[in-house]
């Protein structure tokens, strides 16, 4: 029998409405392959760059095999020619050259490259109790009580007095050891539990355990903590005192892993922003003769506020766009007001257990594609930057045509909370913006969720837009 023919009811909302569709139904098992086999690469990004310091580090090893330079400024680079500059080992600004004027503009991905975690504080090391710990203060936005009783892994660098830096990564590797927070036996717990969940574990309370053997002499006194500190000297040559001018992370002590018997997701710490930086990274270094010239920003201190010279408050990336210009006498204020962005940055994903917060003809959901963001924010609108209407017709336009699947969605209710991401600065230099990125479940936990198809859809969507004439 042949297929009945659709209605004129049907034909005119396939004509008039929007319809939205699940990629693991419209993909065909071949692409459902790739979508796997790129998802390979980025969980190895995840497990070898955990803080933006080996972020920046992974990414210019990257960089340098595809022969990038390092960028000189006053410099004239000829179409096709690749650069880098590396802002304190902390953000990252890579380019390839396009063959049109600076007048016309360049192409700018920008994302962040920075996680929530539990930083240590400056003078961390101490002993309670017989029992040797490092204090912390945590960064970014987090439920706190989420880093309590977890593996964690001990990431960064100490810079000693002469200037040697010594980098730290304990907790990854087979053998190594762990650390942890403590929580309170239940048994215990019954005054703890009655805080709020905001307070289940204090600021104050999130303090890493590292060592409880003391060191074996009668006559010193904080043994335990002595101990240690010997056994770090011995290990790294570091005193107490270089810790003042350390940078330590402590970080969830597990890798990227699959998720779901299908295999469909990935579970990991530090999606948020990770997933858009390396799928950005990806489609700038394959974009290797772009028509405009390509701008991949990855940046530092997102996740609290975007303040510092690594966050893109700072004037970094100006400054670049302005020494890639001047050789050729353009003005960095004519190159940026003609320049368009996507800020690739995560959005929330529908969490059918919590669906009080999110409405749902204006949230993403997994397996639905890449999220475009036409502003965030909270309440009000406040603390955002909007994109026009014209650049949103642009991108839906771009993306139609590609055949990238891809959603709109907003950050939950209206006055259900909110958030913020790099766009309102990019917007600030005059630059048309809007948000790109991947929908995450459990956003800022130590353990996020993405789908698969969803992080292959952001590298088409980011690599389609460089490659735009």
């Amino acid at each position: 029998m042949a297929e009945q023919e659709k209605s004129a009811a049907e034909l005119l909302q396939e004509k008039l409405l929007i319809k939205t569709e699940n990629g693991g139904q419209i993909l065909s098992d071949e692409e459902l392959d790739t979508v796997d086999a790129f998802c390979e690469d980025y969980k190895k990004f995840l497990n070898d760059a955990k803080t933006e310091h080996e972020a920046v580090k992974v990414t210019v090893e990257l960089l340098e095999g595809k022969g990038y330079k390092k960028f000189e400024a006053g410099k004239k680079y000829a179409a096709g020619e690749k650069v880098y500059y590396n802002n304190r080992g902390k953000a990252l600004v890579f380019a390839t050259i396009g063959t049109r004027g600076y007048e016309d503009g360049v192409k700018i991905v920008a994302s962040h490259i920075d996680s929530p975690r539990l930083d240590m504080k400056p003078r961390p090391l101490y002993e309670e109790a017989q029992l040797a710990y490092l204090k912390t203060h945590y960064y970014g936005g987090i439920k706190k009580y989420q880093w309590g009783a977890i593996p964690l892994a001990l990431h960064g660098v100490i810079v000693k007095k002469d200037g040697t830096t010594i980098e730290i990564k304990v907790g990854e590797d087979e053998g190594d050891p762990i650390f942890c927070v403590t929580d309170l036996l239940p048994h215990l717990g019954r005054e703890q539990m009655k805080r709020p969940l905001s307070e289940g574990l204090k600021g104050e309370e999130l303090n890493i355990l590292i060592g409880c053997r003391p060191f074996r002499d009668d006559k010193a006194s904080e043994r335990v903590k002595l101990n240690i500190a010997n056994i770090l000297f011995e290990k790294y040559g570091i005193t107490e005192h270089d810790f003042l001018s350390a940078e330590l992370e402590a970080v969830p002590a597990f890798g990227a892993k699959d998720l779901g018997f299908d295999r469909s997701m990935i579970g990991s710490y530090g999606h948020d922003d990770r997933v858009c930086a390396y799928t950005s990274l990806k489609a700038a270094i394959e974009v290797e003769s772009p028509a405009y010239t390509t701008v991949t920003v990855l940046a530092d201190k997102e996740e609290i506020g975007s303040n510092g010279n690594t966050g893109l408050k700072c004037a970094f990336l100006r400054y670049f766009i302005a020494d890639l210009a001047a050789p050729y006498g353009v003005e960095a204020r004519t190159v940026l007001s003609n320049s368009q962005c996507l800020s690739a940055d995560v959005n929330a994903a529908f969490d059918p257990n919590f669906p009080d917060v999110y409405e749902r003809k204006n949230t993403a959901y997994l397996n639905y594609g890449v999220v475009v963001t036409k502003y965030t924010g909270a309440g009000g609108k406040g603390g955002t930057s909007e994109a026009s209407a014209h650049y949103m017709a642009k991108m839906r336009n771009l993306l139609d045509e590609k055949k990238v699947l891809w959603q709109v969605g907003e950050l939950g209710k209206v006055d259900a909370g909110g958030g913020g991401t790099v766009a309102m600065y990019i917007a600030e230099l005059n630059v048309d913006v809007v948000d790109v990125g991947v929908p995450v479940l459990s956003m800022h936990a130590p353990f996020e969720v993405v789908s698969k198809i969803d992080v292959y859809m952001a590298y088409r969507a980011f690599k389609e837009f460089l490659l735009e004439k």
